[in-house]
């Protein structure tokens, strides 16, 4: 659908302001030391740098990864470094008892490579698993238990991007991580907050209580140092043994026997037989772009060429930016994704996805020229793709890595939960996830993020929960263009999409499109998600079209990476504390 000026006048001339004035303040570093992104203007810049760059949700493991790219290593090399140095640093998502997926661009081929090291679910596990007697869905057990977990594909799956794509051993690029858990590391405010409004949850495990609180009870403050010697000598094992303790040896008979002393599914043969799958990458174009995303089962990463495919019917550029017309597009967009999304999506290993389709060009005008111009669609109006009418969907982290050769990783990676589980592994010093609730515990029962599925997401033995983990790289002339990707569960996609749209649309750097406010739409609940900045005049629009409104926190907090000329520039959301973008 095209929207003429004309017709939208009123829409478009509601306006909007910047927010970031209320944002927590990201940290931004050049290789120089700069912490300043903010000008006397208040206007956001990116980092800016000739060489390689790091981009991630936690400063120090941004310094240990471009620290592994002055001593030569790669792209992979770094962000290898990174993961596990986030297992330390950043214990809420960054983690070795979870998983996610990785892109991995090799400039010598100009391949494109997708790492799929999701949580898989154990043999024990079957689809009725969390259904209470009356056929009501157990939320502890499918969230707060030993249950929930299923078994962890990071260590496997940073590892296999190492081996094949890397030039460092294990033991180099994991010696940061491990120094950071063995010496401690200085807590911040916000870590040292987290710590305390989590107490309940990290205290499921004697062992939590052990790492994370002090022997007296008492929290740590900011400024004292957190040491984590459990997970020091855990990670120290996974060097040695090239992460064979972690699925066959030491650490895994610890997983097993926690398992079992409460409960859970997880047995040595689940974590002997894990191993994380080579996929095919999701490839899209807009507006002359190319668009290179992780397929199922990531959900969000074919819904993002989805919903680019969708916006591209519309002249966005003569649109005035976060207007009412503006994000009646965006919301429309993302209505339609999150209802495919609810019937279509799963693990392509078991299910077969309509992914042609769903990405198709044909069926995203289709979907376009449904759209009204002054009035919001209900969710009952929006129904998911009919197949018989078409031949051939909380708490995370992502980091951007662009080495000098050209090179680039884009990661994301979780436990599902801030803090996952809350559930420490005794003895190996680390947080298990809840992955287990990304399942549809029972068809049409929305999980946590109110999230709908059907059978396409039933659990089974073996099979990888849909996510919504969608990292993503944007190339131009075949190179790397836009390294980016987002944690907040449902809301991926569209922190993602808005950053991708913000940059080509509306041509903004990456630190303004970084932090210009944002919408959520996830189709059910049918609520659109606003965050602060967004003017009372277009609200009052929007709701006047149909739309039922609610302020948002913080939608995503994307990690960034924009190239242009040889020149690379950075930006770490201001959503989320703490991040940083470091420059070679």
């Amino acid at each position: 659908m095209k929207i003429s000026i004309k017709k939208v006048c009123l829409l478009a001339c509601s306006s909007i302001a910047l927010f970031h004035s209320q944002l927590p303040s990201a940290q931004a570093q050049s290789a120089h030391g700069s912490e300043a992104i903010i000008d006397l203007a208040g206007q956001f810049h990116p980092v800016i740098g000739r060489k390689g760059m790091v981009s991630s949700q936690e400063a120090l493991a941004s310094q240990v990864g471009v620290d592994i790219l002055r001593q030569g290593g790669n792209a992979v090399d770094a962000a290898v470094a990174v993961g596990f140095a986030l297992a330390v640093t950043l214990p809420k998502a960054g983690n070795i008892g979870g998983g996610g997926f990785m892109l991995v661009h090799d400039s010598k081929s100009t391949e494109t490579h997708a790492i799929d090291y999701r949580e898989t679910a154990p043999a024990a596990a079957h689809r009725d698993v969390f259904l209470n007697s009356d056929g009501s869905v157990n939320k502890q057990r499918a969230r707060n238990s030993f249950q929930s977990a299923g078994v962890p594909g990071t260590v496997a799956g940073l590892l296999l991007a190492l081996e094949q794509h890397g030039t460092m051993s294990p033991k180099q690029v994991i010696a940061p991580a491990i120094k950071l858990a063995q010496e401690g590391f200085v807590v911040s405010e916000e870590l040292a907050l987290e710590l305390q409004q989590r107490h309940s949850q990290l205290s499921r495990s004697k062992a939590g209580q052990k790492i994370f609180y002090k022997p007296n009870g008492r929290f740590y403050k900011a400024g004292e140092r957190l040491i984590q010697k459990d997970l020091a000598n855990t990670l120290k094992k996974i060097a040695e043994t090239n992460g064979q303790s972690f699925y066959q040896g030491e650490t895994a008979k610890l997983i097993v026997q926690d398992s079992k002393k409460q409960g859970g599914l997880i047995r040595l043969d689940d974590l002997k037989n894990y191993q994380p799958a080579l996929r095919k990458t999701a490839k899209g174009k807009y507006r002359g772009y190319d668009v290179v995303t992780m397929p199922p089962p990531s959900a969000s990463g074919i819904h993002i060429i989805q919903m680019l495919n969708i916006l591209e019917n519309s002249q966005l550029h003569d649109i005035p930016h976060n207007s009412a017309a503006h994000l009646h597009l965006l919301s429309s967009a993302m209505q339609f994704a999150f209802a495919d999304r609810s019937e279509h999506l799963g693990d392509p290993d078991f299910y077969d996805v309509p992914i042609q389709t769903i990405t198709s060009k044909q069926y995203a005008k289709k979907l376009a020229d449904s759209i009204v111009p002054m009035r919001a669609k209900s969710a009952a109006e929006v129904k998911p793709l009919n197949l018989n009418q078409w031949k051939e969907s909380p708490d995370t982290t992502h980091y951007s890595v662009i080495d000098k050769y050209g090179n680039a990783v884009s990661n994301t990676y979780t436990l599902n939960f801030s803090y996952g589980s809350g559930i420490v592994v005794e003895g190996a010093g680390f947080i298990l996830n809840n992955e287990m609730d990304d399942f549809s515990a029972k068809p049409g029962v929305p999980n946590a993020f109110g999230l709908i599925g059907r059978e396409a997401n039933a659990i089974k033995a073996g099979k990888r929960p849909l996510s919504s983990m969608a990292p993503t790289i944007i190339f131009k002339n075949d190179k790397p263009f836009m390294i980016t990707g987002s944690p907040g569960g449902s809301k991926i996609a569209n922190a993602v999409l808005q950053t991708i749209s913000n940059v080509i649309d509306y041509d903004m750097n990456i630190a303004q499109a970084s932090s210009v406010p944002r919408i959520h739409h996830q189709w059910l609940p049918d609520i659109l998600n606003l965050e602060s900045g967004i003017s009372a005049d277009t609200i009052s629009i929007l709701s006047n079209m149909g739309y039922t409104t609610k302020p948002s926190k913080g939608i995503g907090s994307t990690q960034s990476i924009v190239i242009k000329s040889g020149i690379v520039y950075g930006a770490s959301d201001p959503r989320r504390p703490g991040a940083a973008t470091i420059a070679e």
